[in-house]
């Protein structure tokens, strides 16, 4: 069958009327902190793009923002503030970060009640023992979208493409209890046992940030992709998908822009709305 466009915006638009409604009936508004670090083009977009559509769905936003050099010493003093914050209902930290930061440990500081990434150590150890957990925005994405697509994750392979291991474990944790399997795809693997491997998989993820990097080599027949990578350049914005070249061989796949981004930003409203009714809705 021809490849089918995954309409992001349109997923976003159902979970973000859902979150309006439920925050008209609370008594007050939840109040999401943004920490911004450094001066990226980019992530400075990403922060307002977020604002601008956390006013829309009722919650408050707070942003902190730091100047490029600042040390990890100064950045967790500002985390540590914002967890004494009894007003703040999550936290959410603008990626990437300056490359003199270490990311892991800055995502360990916030407290893992305020974690809207759901990437905190705690909230990992909490899904592989099935205790009660915040789903990380982009395995919330992944879910939506097989749910948009009627896709069942029943024993499907699932080829994960990234930097981190902390991004990794934060998706593939969640959707092993759904039912798929995880492949040992390492994007640092060379090419030839990489594509080995993705070529496998019945849906590849990938967020590597590098321009049409995934082409028809490392895709099977009818697999589903999905495009976290966003590169912008003199030319335009980008994914790490080569749409042209996948075209004839996946099914589904999700364009950049107005893909994963929308869902994402939602998924991550979800989740503040889910941390505020945890600790400020009293129940009956």
């Amino acid at each position: 069958m021809p490849i089918q466009i995954i309409n992001g915006r349109k997923i976003a638009e159902k979970i973000k009327d859902d979150i309006v409604k439920e925050v008209a009936k609370l008594t007050n508004r939840p109040n999401l902190a943004i920490v911004l670090v450094g001066e990226r083009t980019d992530s400075q977009l990403y922060v307002t793009l977020k604002e601008k559509e956390a006013k829309k769905c009722g919650i408050d936003t707070h942003l902190y923002k730091l100047d490029e050099n600042t040390t990890e010493e100064e950045l967790l003093k500002c985390i540590d503030f914002i967890n004494k914050d009894d007003s703040i209902d999550g936290v959410l930290l603008q990626l990437p970060l300056p490359k003199h930061l270490n990311t892991d440990k800055i995502i360990s500081a916030i407290d893992v009640r305020k974690d809207v990434d759901g990437f905190h150590p705690e909230n990992l150890k909490n899904i592989r023992e099935q205790k009660p957990y915040i789903i990380s925005p982009l395995a919330g994405v992944v879910l939506e979208i097989c749910q948009d697509i009627k896709y069942d994750l029943k024993d499907k392979k699932i080829a994960i493409l990234a930097h981190s291991d902390i991004f990794m474990q934060g998706v593939g944790n969640i959707l092993q209890l759904h039912g798929a399997k995880i492949l040992p795809c390492q994007y640092d693997d060379e090419k030839i046992k990489l594509k080995n491997c993705t070529k496998q998989a019945d849906i590849i993820i990938t967020a590597i940030g590098k321009k049409h990097y995934l082409n028809y080599s490392y895709v099977k027949k009818g697999a589903v992709i999905i495009d976290i990578g966003i590169i912008k350049d003199e030319t335009g914005t980008y994914g790490d998908v080569d749409f042209n070249d996948i075209a004839d061989i996946a099914d589904f796949v999700t364009p950049v822009p107005g893909g994963v981004g929308p869902i994402t930003i939602a998924c991550a409203f979800r989740n503040v709305l889910q941390l505020y009714k945890v600790h400020k809705v009293k129940s009956p």
